[in-house]
Parts: C-alpha cells; structure tokens; sequence
C-alpha cells in the first residue's frame, strides 16, 4: 500500500496507453490508478465507448488532490470491510473511485483518502504493540476497535508493510486499560468473570489463538 501526495502540477507527465480487445475505460483507470473521468477529460472524450488500437493519453499527476492510499483488493475484501478500517463511508469510497457498483475484483485498485490525526501526538493515549508473525495492521486495527488510519498516522507510516518484532504505538480511549500479570492457578474464565468481560474479549486484544497461558504473561484487559 502507497501514500501519494497530489500536488497542482503546471505540466503534469503523461503517459499513452494503446486499447487492446476487451479495455475498458475503468479497467485502464484502474491499472494506472486514476479515475474513468480524468482519462475522458484528458482525452477530450464524450462517452465511454473505446476503439481497439485507439492511443489514450493517461495523466500521472492531477491537480489539487488530497492525499491519498492505494489499497489493492485481497481475497475475501468487502467495500464495507475496506470503508470500516479506514474510518471512511462505503459511498465515501465509492465516489472517491468512481464506483458504480460495490462488487470488488481481487487485484483490484482503490484511492483511500488518508486523514491525518489531528491532534498532537503527544496527546494522545496509546500502549505499545510489538508486531507478531501473521499480524497485518488490518488485523491489529480490528482486534483494538480502530481504524488502520489511526495506527498510521500515529506511527508515521507510509507502508501497511509490518515487521515481525516491529514497535507500534496504538491508540487507546480515555477508558482505563488494564495490564494483568498471569499468576498460577489463572485461566481466561476466571480472569474475564474478575474483570467482568469475556473470555472472547481477552483474547481479541491479546491475539491469543487458544486458551492456555503461561505464568508471568501479560493480558491486555
């Protein structure tokens, strides 16, 4: 996933795409990222209807655009899913591309508009999350009740790319998070009925795959 920065370009770059059988306007914008209408306006065209062997033009900066990520569509993706992680409407992401339809393509492109953190970070309440094998900030997000936003902009991360072992800052609500150390005798049911919440709960924001646990482990509760 990449962070672009539109800037108004005088002389913007082009490049020329040559239709081939089966193009469409939308499958190109989607290939070079760019919307179905900034290729018709670059192109001075009045319908959608494209000729095989016609040369586009396919501009590469637009004007006075805000920043933005590109999200490639993976297995099991819905506009939905992609709208809720990103703190975004679905018709927020569907205008924002162009999108006549909520039906998603695996491999397929999306602008996501990025919308910083306000706030000054040294506001802002947050633990401290090392990265674990398998863990994706999609996942993280989730697992906290945020949106992928939150943790990139908390970070500075240009990249959804995590590293195993990976430092990541994520922000918390003004509710009191508590730190439990795992004693002998323990188990999730006991310590979810002593906190009053779930076992399910415990697990979700420790990423624990199964029950067990060792003594001298820490719970997020």
């Amino acid at each position: 996933m990449l962070r672009i920065n539109e800037q108004t370009s005088v002389a913007p770059t082009e490049n020329t795409y040559t239709v081939k059988s089966g193009d469409t306007l939308y499958g190109i914008a989607n290939k070079y990222v760019v919307t179905v209408d900034q290729i018709k306006k670059a192109n001075n065209l009045s319908s959608n209807t494209l000729s095989i062997g016609q040369v586009l033009t396919i501009p590469t900066e637009t004007e006075n655009k805000e920043d933005y990520i590109i999200y490639t569509v993976k297995s099991g993706d819905t506009l939905y899913g992609i709208a809720k992680s990103y703190n975004i409407t679905p018709n927020e992401l569907m205008n924002y591309n162009n999108l006549n339809s909520s039906v998603l393509s695996i491999g397929q492109n999306l602008k996501i508009p990025f919308q910083d953190i306000k706030e000054e970070q040294e506001n802002i309440e947050y633990i401290i999350y090392i990265v674990k094998p398998g863990d994706s900030l999609y996942s993280i997000a989730r697992t906290y009740g945020i949106s992928v936003n939150d943790i990139m902009s908390l970070n500075n991360l240009n990249s959804s790319l995590l590293s195993i072992g990976q430092t990541l800052k994520i922000p918390i609500s003004e509710e009191e998070v508590i730190n439990y150390t795992v004693k002998s005798g323990d188990t999730l049911y006991s310590i979810a009925r002593k906190y009053n919440t779930t076992v399910d709960d415990i697990k979700q924001k420790n990423n624990l795959k199964s029950n067990t646990l060792s003594i001298g482990q820490t719970l997020i509760i």
